[in-house]
């Protein structure tokens, strides 16, 4: 039996905790200021920002996401070349600063990192398994939003670092080869039965956090091993020592 010595953490839902529908009504309306504030069509634009989404939730493994958004997000909104860059500098900008206020629909609790910490003293590898849909600069503010950062994880992954996204086993394939780990050695905690989960299929340990737990498909959960976010640490506690 091959013995865990990695932990993959998804961030929205699980160590983060959020409803994505309370997200989306928050974050689009900032985001579609950016736009305007450029001159753009906000409206637009917001849909161009789909489009790029949808683009790399369809991703072949063929690019890399941010690649795949960029493509889709010029063919949507009509922009290249210098304008189409500026949008994308304009769009790092606002990670770094406004989206930080997004923080305002959270109820951040001190678990999160307890728990992340917790199971590194231990001597276990974490790593930031969240969906890789938005440039690493935006999930560094995330992570704020609970008290933790980028070098508190061995591999996070972001929109220009990967090519797939969940539920797509490629994902996961592809941080298992960035890790040199097969799946056998690792443990993936996640909120969503159809994202989270199918890392089981590869042969990963998986534990479904249910604080705010998303399973659009009506999926048996009682197959998985579940719990709160404070189960979980106390699961992960019983771990043995490794380092």
């Amino acid at each position: 039996m091959n013995m865990i010595n990695t932990i993959l953490f998804d961030l929205d839902g699980t160590l983060l905790p959020f409803s994505q529908a309370a997200f989306v009504e928050n974050y689009f309306p900032r985001l579609g200021k950016v736009f305007a504030e450029m001159g753009l069509d906000a409206q637009l634009c917001v849909k161009a920002v789909w489009a790029g989404t949808k683009a790399m939730a369809q991703n072949d493994g063929g690019a890399l996401n941010c690649q795949r958004f960029w493509a889709a997000f010029s063919k949507a909104a009509g922009l290249e070349g210098e304008r189409l860059r500026m949008v994308e500098d304009a769009c790092d900008s606002f990670y770094t600063g406004d989206f930080d206020a997004v923080k305002e629909i959270l109820s951040p609790a001190d678990i999160s990192g307890q728990i992340v910490r917790a199971v590194k003293t231990k001597g276990y590898t974490a790593v930031l398994a969240t969906n890789p849909l938005f440039p690493a600069c935006a999930i560094t503010t995330r992570l704020g939003w609970i008290g933790l950062e980028p070098g508190d994880f061995a591999l996070i992954t972001h929109y220009a670092n990967s090519s797939y996204c969940k539920p797509n086993p490629g994902y996961y394939r592809e941080i298992l080869e960035k890790l040199g780990r097969p799946a056998q050695n690792c443990l993936m905690a996640g909120n969503n039965t159809a994202e989270d989960m199918c890392a089981g299929e590869l042969g990963a340990q998986t534990f479904l956090v249910t604080d705010f737990l998303e399973n659009e498909s009506g999926m048996d959960i009682t197959k998985f091993t579940r719990g709160t976010l404070e189960d979980f640490g106390q699961y992960l506690s019983l771990l043995p020592d490794i380092s």
